[in-house]
């Protein structure tokens, strides 16, 4: 079993979704734990008493990552507590789909852009900033900047450029012994938009994939682990589809 133990992780979008299960993954593995969530209180309050009762350290910090200098402070706030950061997790973000290129507004683009592609090219910045030598960082994607599709215009071009920094970042830090990657899921079942299973987008997801199915938390969760861990030691600048061998 990996073993995060003594190590710190930060992960943005924390409270819910695949930010919450990665997080939990982390602390079951012994890592002190950083939550970033935007508006959701509540949520963020239950995912730091569920990883108190690990036996681990964590704080929950809100920050808007669509802005830059709440970023800064995000980090600024989980070094003066931990005093160190080892794991980033760029996780935040906002979906949209079912939305044709001829009726996408500008608050759609603006929205999408500021927190998919603004926020996590500044999270990614603060985090090559702040990491520890030999530490990991991790973008989580999306599986329609490989295979588009009706509908996902903005989505998935605002979550395609983050995907080039990671490879970018990953040749300009990788002397410190740190290494950058992207996660690319599929469509998860009980997180962002998905979650309803009569729902007739879903059911033409499921249908599309050879294995019948969604991803689920915990398949990310998976590879998150993975990417933290000593075995990826060697895994530098890639992104990895967790897709159930989809091809749209």
């Amino acid at each position: 079993m990996n073993s995060l133990k003594n190590k710190v992780a930060l992960v943005t979008g924390g409270a819910r979704g695949l930010g919450r299960a990665i997080a939990e993954r982390y602390a079951a593995l012994g890592a002190d734990i950083v939550i970033n969530y935007s508006k959701d209180k509540v949520s963020a309050e239950d995912v730091v008493s569920c990883i108190q009762a690990m036996g681990v350290k964590v704080v929950a910090i809100q920050a808007d990552i669509r802005q830059p200098s709440e970023i800064e402070r995000l980090f600024r706030e989980a070094k003066e507590m931990f005093k160190k950061i080892d794991i980033v997790v760029a996780n935040a973000g906002v979906e949209l789909v079912d939305v044709p290129v001829e009726e996408f507004t500008e608050e759609q683009f603006d929205l999408l852009f500021d927190t998919n592609t603004k926020g996590a090219f500044f999270t990614l910045q603060q985090a090559a900033k702040h990491i520890a030598d030999g530490g990991r960082i991790i973008n989580i994607s999306s599986s329609t900047t490989v295979y588009p599709f009706d509908g996902v215009a903005i989505y998935g071009g605002s979550k395609t450029a983050p995907k080039y920094l990671v490879e970018v970042l990953a040749k300009e830090i990788g002397g410190r012994g740190i290494t950058v990657n992207s996660i690319i899921p599929y469509a998860v079942n009980n997180a962002g938009i998905f979650t309803d299973p009569n729902e007739p987008s879903i059911k033409w997801l499921i249908e599309a994939n050879p294995m019948k199915l969604l991803a689920e938390v915990e398949d990310v969760a998976n590879v998150a682990e993975f990417f933290a861990s000593d075995l990826s030691s060697f895994v530098n600048g890639q992104h990895l589809l967790v897709n159930g061998g989809a091809s749209h």
